[in-house]
């Protein structure tokens, strides 16, 4: 009788596979699945954060197949065991997790994240007169007033809301200082510890990304104040509590680490670096010339842009290594009469401006550099004396403060180009309306 050797060994193969797994032989299985229903728009708000077994965190931004980082080991003496649950869910949003749980023993992929509701969508306006509107952005970008507007201190002048969504801050002008704001819903409720005190005519406001830091403009004091939020929103002090600036300093923007300064009375910008701790720290020489009077400023990715109120122009930088900026060729692009505000759409391809004199609002392209060109047409009417303007989270409506008639105007984004809304062209706002925000 012959053996054939050859079948008679692989037909052990299987068998000694089983049994050197039962003697401790292991593996490692990915869990993952699918994200559905979530709503993508711009920010930390936009995301949803999953854990797997309590860790792993995964933030996820869009919707569609997921994988945690960490594969799971199943072995004679470990399960692979696994349960996703959601750790932070999108602001207006609720995640629901289907097939969440269960023991591995091959990669997991049917684990369904849906995400139901609607991201909302918020405006505030700072009115000089003492007060901060609040209204809610509808889906045709029409603004209807959610709440009473909230009292603010003596000249507010500019308003900031943190990532999270949950504080807002003031900056009063005339009261030097700062108002704490809690949010539900987006309606504004003063915090326990309302105010905390700031320099000279605090005329800027700004939050870091990571929502832990906060940065004031004054305009009188010539420094910004550094603040750090704390249990609550509360604001404390960085350190000595100030760094200089230039000259009337009248608006402040955070790029990643970085803080720019824009400097109407010394006609350039400071830059500065966050170190440990939120304090700032002058980058080279501290300083980058601008046009004439320089009023406001924005930046967007790597790029900077700042609305000279004195020379009718709009200064363009690149953003360096360390932070530095660097003047774009060409260095400026005109604009209308005294230009108050620029703000960039959130997929960083367009850009607006304010000009306050020639009451109308100055459209932008924003090439591959970052240099901006003037789309057709050129300029959309505004009211009287345009001084904010402000794209909302979702890219699609541009709203825009007018001074001098008390309301604010509302526009639907089209390729760039600006369109009155046609339902209302413009809303009622408090007495003198100087800073629009949009936010979630």
């Amino acid at each position: 009788m012959r053996f054939n050797f050859t079948r008679l060994m692989h037909g052990a193969l299987p068998l000694a596979a089983l049994l050197l797994s039962a003697c401790g032989g292991s593996h490692s299985y990915t869990i993952g699945g699918t994200v559905t229903g979530l709503a993508v728009s711009t920010g930390p708000q936009s995301s949803v954060v999953l854990q797997n077994n309590g860790g792993d965190n995964l933030t996820i931004t869009q919707n569609g197949t997921f994988t945690f980082p960490t594969a799971l080991v199943n072995n004679s003496t470990t399960s692979a065991a696994y349960n996703v649950t959601v750790l932070i869910q999108p602001i207006g949003q609720t995640c629901t997790v289907t097939n969440g749980s269960g023991t591995a023993t091959a990669n997991v992929t049917n684990v369904l994240v849906n995400c139901s509701g609607t991201t909302a969508n918020y405006a505030y306006v700072v009115n000089a007169g003492g007060t901060i509107s609040q209204y809610a952005i509808g889906a045709n970008g029409t603004l209807t007033e959610m709440a009473s507007p909230v009292a603010a201190g003596t000249i507010p002048y500019s308003i900031a809301v943190a990532p999270s969504g949950l504080y807002a801050y003031v900056a009063n002008y005339g009261s030097n200082n700062v108002l704490q704001y809690t949010v539900s819903s987006g309606v504004l409720t003063p915090n326990t510890t309302t105010a905390v005190a700031a320099g000279s005519n605090p005329a800027s406001i700004a939050v870091d990304p990571s929502g832990s830091y906060v940065y004031v403009a004054n305009a009188g004091g010539n420094s910004i104040s550094e603040y750090s939020i704390g249990a609550g929103g509360t604001l404390t002090p960085i350190g000595t509590g100030t760094v200089s600036a230039g000259a009337n300093p009248y608006s402040i923007a955070v790029s990643g680490s970085y803080v720019y300064v824009a400097n109407y009375g010394s006609n350039n910008v400071s830059e500065y670096s966050i170190g440990a701790g939120g304090a700032l720290t002058p980058i080279g020489t501290g300083t980058v010339s601008a046009g004439a009077n320089p009023y406001s400023i924005a930046v967007s990715g790597s790029y900077v842009y700042v609305a000279n109120y004195g020379s009718n122009n709009v200064s363009q930088y690149s953003i360096g290594t360390g932070g530095a900026l660097t003047a774009l060729v060409p260095a400026t692009v005109a604009a209308g009469a005294n230009p108050m505000s620029v703000a960039v759409d959130p997929s960083g391809t367009h850009a607006y401006v304010a000009n306050y004199g020639s009451n109308n609002i100055s459209q932008y392209s924003i090439g591959t550099g970052g240099a901006l060109t003037a789309i057709v047409p050129a300029t959309v009417l505004a009211g009287t004396n345009p001084e904010s303007v402000t794209v909302d989270p979702s890219g699609q409506f541009v709203f825009v403060a007018n001074y001098g008639s008390n309301n604010v105007s509302q526009y639907t984004i089209s390729s760039g180009a600006l369109t009155l809304n046609t339902v209302t062209p413009a809303v009622t706002a408090g007495t003198q309306p100087v800073f629009v925000l949009a936010a979630q």
